[in-house]
Parts: structure tokens; C-alpha cells; sequence
């Protein structure tokens, strides 16, 4: 029987998607990618297949999730299976490189920024920038190594802490920082958009005033360092109703352009009014008391959503092969 294939490395955000497949009764198969073999001289199965590999997969062990990800999309793609977040979709998810390129390309303004390869190069990056600004990794996942530098001393304080620090998570996973210039909103928040099918499912306000690392998911409670939406304060993340924005058709043409089914984009307005988008995760979670408290049920949910999308994708191929 076909079904539906879930390519993923963590077991916990994948436990709303299990139970909204179930709520729908849609059959699925979860691919959990960490080792194993991979038979290339055998086709795959037939079926729909979701991408959501993570760039912070390292974080859990799982040092080469990702590449054994894009073996595998190689092999759907070569057998034509109908796929959600394939190759571009995974390459985008590991290099914030490559979204602040294609953003550009749909017209989508992003803060300043300058790519690094080696710490020492940080303080010309950030003193051609100017200060304040952002240190960040290219490839990180649950806004690792993001901090705010308020001056050139600041710097060099945190790179001291760097060069020391025994915390293999404290340096990028792919060796390339981003400096960028630091957008100051007039309040603490920045806005997250969903997209389901491609389409804008709703917006989040994202309370920032105790720090930049915005997993929503639920399952974040306890990690060192992360704000987690179950301890936060009760509008930490909150759905907006009625969302709009200029930028939004843009986002859906981007997303559309470069196969992101399922994703997120993170943007922040600053005190002129001018509006950037800074991250995109295409391995998107959800925060369900914030759904909850916003009356959102079944479809209207991300994961509703994503299953609903994805049951009437594999309904659209038992049709097409009848």
C-alpha cells in the first residue's frame, strides 16, 4: 500500500505529525536518518516523501544526518517520487548562504551581511559592517552561536571565550560565520511565516527580549540556553490573526521557486519601517499552545496542515496510478 514517507532525525518533533496523520488516518512511514544502508541498485517505494532534516542534527549525535538526507533525495529524485523539501529545499536548510542568495533573487531584503571562513577574519568583517552586529553560524539550526556584539571590545571578548571553549557546538558545523548587521525593531519581537503547500498558513509574533534562540517547538524544553515556548511568558509566541504583508506573495513565489512544500520564514521591521528576512527553515515546527490559544484545530494546525497537505498528495498519486 502507498504511503507516506517521513525523512527526519528527531523523534520528538515529529510526535504532533504522527498524531495528526493518525487524526485523519493517513498511513505513514517514518525514515529515520542517522546510519544505515542505502541500496542503490533497488528503487525506493512508491508513495509521498517529506523532508525534514535538520541543520542542527549534529547537536544530537547525529553528525551525518544530512548528507545521508541528500543520498537518499538523490535517489527519489532520480525515480521521479513525489517529494516535499527535496535537494534545493535541504540545501537552503544548510546554508544560510544560500537563502540570503535566493531571497535576493525574489526581491526579498535581508540584513547586511559578510560570509567568514576563519575566526580571525570576525573583527574586519564586523568593523566594515560597523557596530552593532550579529555573529552567527552559516549552518547552525535553533539559532546556534547567534549573539549580539555591541563593540569592537565586545568582540574580542567573544572571541577569547571561542578560542577556549571545549563546546564543539560554539563553532559552525561547516567552518563559515556570518557577520551581519544588527536590525533593531522598536520592540522585542520579530515575526515568523508559515507556509503549508507553498501557501501562507499564519503568522507568529516571536518574543525576543530574553534572546534569539526561536525554536517554537514544544519539545525544546530543557535544552541550555534555548527559550522554550513552555516556560516562556504566556505571549512568547502568539498567531496573529488576520496577518498581512507586502513581502508575503514575494515569500510564496520564493518558497514555490525553490521546492519548499513545507517552511518558515523569519523576518524582522525596524524602527523605519523596513522589513528583513533573516533565516528560513524549511524543517519548520509549531507551537500548539499558541495554536490552542488562537482556536486553531486540525488543518487550521501546522501539522493538521502538513498532513492534510500530504494525505492529498498521496490521494493524487493513487488516482494518477489507477
Amino acid at each position: 500500500m502507498s504511503k507516506v514517507h517521513v525523512i527526519h532525525e528527531n523523534d520528538a518533533w515529529v510526535e504532533p505529525l504522527r498524531a495528526a496523520f493518525d487524526a485523519v488516518g493517513t498511513p505513514y512511514e517514518e525514515w529515520f536518518l542517522d546510519t544505515g544502508l542505502l541500496d542503490l541498485t533497488r528503487p525506493p517505494p512508491e508513495g509521498v516523501f517529506y523532508n525534514r532534516m535538520s541543520a542542527s542534527s549534529h547537536t544530537r549525535g547525529h553528525i551525518y544526518a544530512p548528507e545521508y538526507a541528500g543520498a537518499v533525495i538523490e535517489m527519489l529524485e532520480r525515480h521521479g517520487r513525489s517529494l516535499v523539501n527535496g535537494r534545493r529545499a535541504l540545501q537552503l536548510e544548510l546554508s544560510k548562504v544560500a537563502q540570503y542568495q535566493a531571497l535576493a533573487l525574489h526581491g526579498i531584503p535581508t540584513p547586511a551581511t559578510i560570509a567568514v571562513v576563519g575566526r580571525e577574519n570576525i573583527p574586519d568583517a564586523a568593523a566594515k559592517l560597523g557596530y552593532p552586529v550579529i555573529l552567527k553560524h552559516n549552518r547552525a539550526g535553533k539559532g546556534l552561536g547567534v549573539q549580539l556584539v555591541r563593540s569592537a571590545a565586545g568582540l574580542e571578548e567573544a572571541l577569547a571565550a571561542l578560542a577556549v571553549t571545549a563546546d564543539p557546538e560554539a563553532h559552525p558545523r561547516d567552518g563559515i560565520w556570518l557577520v551581519q548587521r544588527y536590525v533593531e525593531a522598536p520592540e522585542p519581537f520579530i515575526t515568523r511565516a508559515e507556509f503549508v503547500g507553498g501557501r501562507f498558513l499564519y503568522a507568529v509574533r516571536v518574543d525576543t527580549s530574553e534572546g534569539f534562540r526561536l525554536c517554537p517547538a514544544d519539545a525544546c524544553e530543557g535544552e541550555i540556553g534555548e527559550v522554550c515556548p513552555a516556560v516562556a511568558p504566556a505571549q512568547k509566541f502568539r498567531i496573529l490573526d488576520g496577518f498581512t504583508h507586502p513581502l508575503l506573495h514575494r515569500m510564496e513565489a520564493f518558497l514555490l521557486a525553490n521546492g519548499v512544500g513545507v517552511g518558515a520564514i523569519e523576518f524582522i521591521t525596524d524602527r523605519t519601517g523596513a522589513t528583513f528576512a533573516y533565516d528560513v527553515n524549511t524543517n519548520t515546527n509549531y507551537n500548539a499552545e499558541a495554536e490552542r490559544a488562537a482556536g486553531r484545530r486540525g488543518a487550521q494546525t501546522g501539522m493538521g496542515a502538513i498532513a492534510a497537505h500530504l494525505t492529498a498528495l498521496l490521494r493524487r498519486e493513487g488516482r494518477a496510478a489507477a
